[in-house]
């Protein structure tokens, strides 16, 4: 890594580190394996930065722009159900959950029909984005391990979600995926 890219790093990771800074105490919270996600993918970002732009007709490139182009769309897809329907507010009072995040009102129409989480659906899908800029062995292992991050975040939203929802929670997992539809 350049000093630029160390100085981008320490300096996004304090950014990173104020948003999540309520879950890092709980290892049991799905935030504090978002953190650890956003920390690998930050990673992976920055080491392939320089090849960001690289030659738009390369099939790794035209593959990054199409997963990072399908992360914004699930991500938009999934706040504007969460936020329309899900009735954020004060009845959830969880620290470690974002304004929209706290949703009194199980979503299960949208995208929520085919997958639970959206959200990790969508960094899934900008991180293998981000892999696919510049593939080697270090960008795969580290593209791995976010997927690993943040399937480990979904499985402890899903608790809490099963605590604070409860049999309808379940149900609706019986009928969903969690990140890809009709598959996994």
């Amino acid at each position: 890594m350049t000093i630029w890219q160390v100085v981008a790093f320490v300096i996004l990771s304090a950014v990173l580190l104020g948003i999540s800074w309520r879950t890092l105490g709980n290892p049991r919270s799905h935030g504090f394996y978002r953190f650890l996600a956003w920390e690998v993918m930050l990673v992976m970002l920055l080491c392939n930065a320089p090849y960001w732009f690289g030659d738009r007709g390369e099939l790794h490139q035209q593959v990054a722009w199409v997963l990072l182009s399908l992360s914004l769309l699930v991500l938009f897809a999934g706040v504007y159900q969460m936020r329309r329907f899900g009735r954020a507010g004060e009845q959830r009072q969880d620290d470690e959950l974002f304004a929209f995040e706290r949703t009194s009102r199980l979503v299960t129409g949208g995208v929520f029909r085919y997958i639970r989480h959206p959200m990790y659906c969508s960094l899934l899908l900008l991180a293998w984005g981000i892999a696919c800029k510049r593939i080697d062995a270090m960008i795969l292992l580290l593209a791995s391990l976010s997927s690993v991050l943040l399937w480990c975040a979904a499985r402890c939203e899903e608790r809490e979600c099963l605590a604070y929802f409860g049999q309808p929670y379940r149900d609706y997992m019986r009928r969903s995926r969690m990140f890809v539809p009709f598959v996994f």
